[in-house]
Formats: structure tokens, C-alpha cells, sequence
């Protein structure tokens, strides 16, 4: 089977799509809760406990952690928040930009949305149409959740067949036989799709899909998710470049509590993923080192209690 060029067109269309879809529901879902969730950002952030369930909060509902710290970013060049309030904020963001690979997982791999996709996409289109500025809203939220999961559904037909492209499996097992250098290698990986794409959420989907197909084994995958927190720092530090000095700092305090997290994480890597695979048979969905299908939700696992192990561990260390 030859994967040729017209094949990657495709590809691209549907991580376009997709995309698009996501950026529709936060656009859609931040215009509609927009003065409240400044409102709940500017009350909920003096406790640093309560800044942290702020983020999550709010990332959850918007479905986008760029969106939440661009905001926090625009509100520290305001002087609206002060670092310490900041940081808070963007560690739960970064615990409810978990919620996308449990929806992927859930969702988009253990029920066929297609058929439920288009109409989805049909009532919203109407939604759109009416004259009250809050059904337009949700309109277009509803419109982005079908375009979502229909880029999903694309995503998944068009990725090439690893059991017919031998010369695709040849290639990939050769990055991903090096112990420890491989782990790195796919690191820069995930740090380098997620700066390219400017998308955590996509880069976590392609993330997905390539371990669910066999592509990438576990240890690969993991390590891509670790570059992808990496990456996704990016956006707020271009941002924060036409900011102040208040901007500034809260961005590339973004960056070094990420970054320390991965640091930690890679010193104890293979036993955090053997605990995530004892996590996800005792769940019932296979060893992710066994079963390729099983490695979806050890992704998503291994995701959330990463973001949620380097919160408590960072949070008493925010002031420093």
C-alpha cells in the first residue's frame, strides 16, 4: 500500500477540520460565558487552592488551556492578577486540559459519533439563525462539537494502515528501540507538533490515534504528551512579547512549571508508566504495553495524573 500525496492532503484537512471544530466550541463557549468568567478569575484567584479549581473550571468549559492563559497573561498585563494568582490559575488550567483526552478516549474511539456528527452540525447551523445572540452562541458551539469528532472520524480513516505500510512500521521501530534516547527523541517530538500546530488538543488526538493504530508504542506516546505540556507554553510567551513585565513573567513562569514538571517526570518515568498500566488493567481495559487498544486510556491516565501530581507538588512552591 503506497501513501501518497493526495493521502497527506487529506490528513491535513482533517486535523483541519478538527481544529476547527475545537476552536468553534471555545470561541463560541468564551463569548458566552465571557464577563462571568472574568468575573469568577478576578474573585476565585486570591487563594491559591481556589485559583487552581479556577482553571480547571473554566479550561474545562472552553475546552481550550491556551485560551485560559491567554486570558490570565491579559490580565496580569493589566495588573488584574498578580503572579502569584496567575500561576494558580494556569496549573488547574492545566489539569482541565485533561478533559480533551478523556472525551477522545471516551468518546471518539468507544462510540462511533459519526452518525450522530452531522446532525449534530445541522442543528446548530439552525441554532445560528435565530436572532438571540445566546442560541447563535450555542449554536456555534454545537456546530464545533460535530465538526470535532467529524475531523476525528477523518483523522482515523485517512491515517495509513500500519499492517499494510511494513516500511512505515520498519521506520518507526527504528526511533523507538533506543530506550531512554527514544523517550527524548519523542519529547521534542510532542514539544515540536504542539508549537507547530499551536494546539495541545490536536497534537493529543494524533497522539492518540497513532497508539491506538500500533504506530507508537506506550513509552513513545507518554513521552510525546510530556512535550506536548512543553509545548503548548509557547502561545502565551509569543503573546506576552507585546506585554509588560507582568506578562512576561507570568508567561515564562507557565513555561518553567512545565517544564520542572517533565524534568521529574522523565527521572521517574518507567515506574509512573508501569503504575498507569497497573491503573488501567485494574479498570479493565488491558496492559497498554500488551494491547495497543488499551493504550488510549493509559494516555489519558497517565495525563491527568501527571498535570494533577505536578500540581500538588508545584503549588506550595509558587511564591519562589
Amino acid at each position: 500500500m503506497t501513501y501518497a500525496f493526495t493521502d497527506i492532503l487529506q490528513l491535513v484537512g482533517a486535523l483541519g477540520l478538527f481544529l476547527f471544530g475545537m476552536k468553534a466550541m471555545s470561541d463560541a463557549l468564551t463569548k458566552l460565558a465571557g464577563d462571568r468568567m472574568r468575573a469568577i478569575l478576578a474573585g476565585l484567584t486570591s487563594n491559591r487552592f481556589l485559583g487552581v479549581l479556577t482553571g480547571f473550571l473554566i479550561t474545562s468549559v472552553i475546552q481550550s488551556s491556551s485560551a485560559t492563559t491567554l486570558m490570565v497573561v491579559s490580565f496580569a498585563n493589566a495588573s488584574l492578577l498578580t503572579l502569584t494568582e496567575s500561576l494558580s490559575v494556569i496549573m488547574g488550567a492545566n489539569i482541565g486540559t485533561t478533559i480533551t483526552a478523556w472525551m477522545i478516549t471516551l468518546l471518539g474511539f468507544k462510540v462511533s459519533m459519526s452518525s450522530i456528527a452531522l446532525p449534530l452540525v445541522g442543528l446548530g447551523v439552525g441554532l445560528t439563525f435565530l436572532k438571540k445572540k445566546n442560541w447563535e452562541y450555542w449554536g456555534t458551539f454545537i456546530v464545533g462539537f460535530g465538526l470535532l469528532f467529524i475531523g476525528l472520524e477523518f483523522l482515523k480513516e485517512h491515517m495509513p494502515d500500519i499492517e499494510k505500510t511494513p516500511e512505515v512500521l520498519a521506520f518507526l521501530e527504528r526511533y523507538t528501540r533506543h530506550g531512554f534516547g527514544s523517550v527524548l527523541l519523542f519529547l521534542l517530538v510532542g514539544t515540536v507538533l504542539t508549537v507547530l500546530i499551536q494546539s495541545s488538543s490536536a497534537t493529543m488526538a494524533l497522539t492518540l490515534l497513532m497508539a491506538a493504530k500500533g504506530w507508537i508504542p506506550f513509552e513513545a506516546a507518554a513521552a510525546m504528551v510530556l512535550g506536548e505540556n512543553i509545548g503548548t507554553t509557547i502561545t502565551a510567551n509569543i503573546a506576552a512579547m507585546v506585554g509588560n513585565f507582568r506578562a512576561r513573567q507570568t508567561a515564562l513562569a507557565h513555561l518553567l512549571f512545565n517544564f520542572l514538571g517533565v524534568v521529574w517526570m522523565l527521572i521517574l518515568f518507567y515506574p509512573f508508566l508501569r503504575g498507569m498500566a497497573w491503573l488501567t488493567e485494574r479498570l479493565g481495559s488491558g496492559s497498554p504495553y500488551v494491547d495497543s487498544a488499551a493504550v488510549p486510556v493509559a494516555i489519558a491516565l497517565f495525563h491527568t495524573c501527571f498535570n494533577v501530581a505536578n500540581t500538588f507538588l508545584m503549588i506550595g512552591f509558587i511564591s519562589p
